[in-house]
């Protein structure tokens, strides 16, 4: 799909389906306003027989009114006027990414950037319509699928001139929506493709495709960098463990790297069952890893001029507590005092060997953080309020929304953690899990992010939702337009968009 910024009259455009904005209240505005005028009052009077709902996101189809060029007229309602707001814009914006998805239609006039929203600027609506209509039209072939190919101009008329800094922020919502479209493929896939060959390829890939630097760390590599747990899993089991490394292209990088942790573990210190024996099963948090490379391909569409890191935790089973070793970072004294290994412990560890401006792991360690925010926000625990106050920023941002919970350096804390995994009536502590991580993550500033709720949907038909790639890619964003003395973005010269 092709996604066109332009300045134009709508009600002129002879396109095959226009897209209005129009709110349940009051009267009507902006092009739906030109479209009623052009039609001699039809719009608002089929309007006002078949009506819309008050929530925004409703749709009303109709056919070619007289006067207008467009064949046929999508209505979204945006709401009441005066309750207008971030979440209403992002509703109607989605409810035409679904019609879209069920219309066989290949050109597509879409006027909703037009709505002012209370303190967001036309750049932010632009944005976030590029994410949300790009968001789902692309199937990336995972596993010798063939990629979809879909031949659809969609244009995102602009109402007023148009400016670089408008189609910079469209491209950047589209690249953005093209990473969460990835982490959603990942996050869906059969559990049974979910093997450690299978992320490893696909690792391998993204490298070949975008350019990045590829190591796969094994037995040989866990023994030099000290991996301890790595290493006692290669030992102790038949599972095949590996640390996968991928680097941006130096040319494009500038900077002391950041660096993103994607953990295919998820929730293991929940099973209790793994205290007691090995559980070999597919990668069980291919979310994770999903939005991991999901950022790593908007930084890379984007051409930011970044220097990121990405460290790919893929292990089909955890070792049990009796046989883990210690940690290289553990410290000597009281046993209640070091930090529990675990994979993601030795990961944050190693990844002090890069120097990293930060780290930021993102993982659904428990399933505790669900009970407290649900899945609006994911849980947020740091190590420095600088990187903190910045994370929770970007979520206001880009709607990828988390909480900040405290980290508590108590000789509690460490064992609430094997104490509450043992209870089989309740879930793990996640502040006692995150101040066991933060043990191991003292050379750099660190966040870590419990995505638990937030990586998918609620109930029992559970989907991918993407999270936390918007969150990660308005970061990077911010810290490419905040690195000194270099251009923080390639632009061709097209004004064209793809997804």
């Amino acid at each position: 799909m092709e996604i066109i910024p332009a300045v134009g009259e709508a009600e002129k455009l002879g396109t095959e389906l226009l897209v209005l904005g129009v709110f349940c209240d009051g009267p009507l505005t902006g092009s739906a306003r030109a479209v009623n005028d052009r039609s001699a009052g039809r719009l608002a009077a089929q309007l006002a027989r078949d009506g819309l709902w008050e929530d925004a996101g409703a749709t009303l189809p109709i056919g070619r009114l007289p006067g207008v060029a467009a064949r046929r007229i999508l209505l979204v309602g945006l709401g009441r006027a005066e309750a207008f707001s971030e979440r209403a814009y992002r509703q109607a914006l989605a409810a035409v990414a679904r019609r879209l998805n069920d219309e066989p239609v290949n050109e597509v006039v879409v006027t909703l950037a037009e709505n002012e929203v209370p303190r967001r600027t036309l750049s932010w609506r632009m944005q976030q319509a590029g994410l949300i209509l790009a968001d789902g039209r692309y199937d990336f072939g995972l596993n010798d699928r063939s990629v979809r190919e879909e031949r659809r101009s969609l244009m995102l008329l602009v109402p007023q001139a148009l400016t670089s800094e408008l189609v910079a922020a469209l491209r950047q919502g589209v690249a953005i929506g093209e990473g969460v479209s990835f982490a959603k493929e990942l996050g869906n896939l059969p559990p049974e493709e979910c093997t450690t060959a299978f992320v490893t390829q696909t690792a391998e890939a993204m490298a070949r495709q975008f350019g990045f630097g590829i190591e796969i760390l094994g037995r040989r590599e866990f023994e030099r960098h000290g991996l301890a747990t790595f290493l006692a899993l290669q030992q102790q089991t038949a599972d095949d463990c590996r640390l996968i490394v991928l680097k941006r292209n130096q040319r494009m990088a500038a900077g002391r790297p950041i660096v993103l942790i994607g953990n295919g573990l998820a929730a293991s210190e929940a099973v209790p069952e793994l205290e007691h024996r090995l559980h070999r099963a597919p990668i069980r948090d291919m979310r994770s890893i999903g939005s991991v490379l999901g950022a790593m391909r908007t930084v890379e569409r984007l051409r930011l001029a970044l220097n990121v890191v990405s460290l790919i935790v893929v292990s089909q089973s955890e070792l049990p507590l009796s046989v883990r070793p210690r940690s290289r970072s553990a410290a000597p004294g009281h046993r209640a005092a070091a930090p529990r290994p675990s994979l993601l412990g030795d990961v944050l560890s190693y990844a002090a060997d890069f120097s990293p401006s930060c780290v930021i792991d993102v993982a659904a360690l428990t399933r505790a953080c669900v009970v407290a925010l649900g899945n609006q926000a994911s849980g947020l625990f740091a190590n420095d309020e600088a990187l903190a106050s910045e994370l929770l920023r970007c979520g206001g941002t880009s709607g990828d929304r988390v909480w900040q919970l405290p980290l508590w350096d108590e000789e509690g804390a460490l064992s609430s953690v094997r104490g509450e995994a043992e209870q089989a009536e309740g879930p793990p502590d996640a502040v006692a899990a995150a101040s066991n991580l933060a043990r191991f993550a003292t050379a750099y500033p660190w966040a870590h992010l419990d995505i638990s709720g937030t990586a998918s949907t609620a109930g029992c038909m559970r989907r991918a939702t993407g999270r936390p790639v918007p969150l990660l890619s308005e970061f990077l964003l911010g810290r490419a337009r905040a690195a000194p003395g270099r251009s923080n973005f390639h632009h061709p010269q097209s004004t064209e968009l793809h997804s």
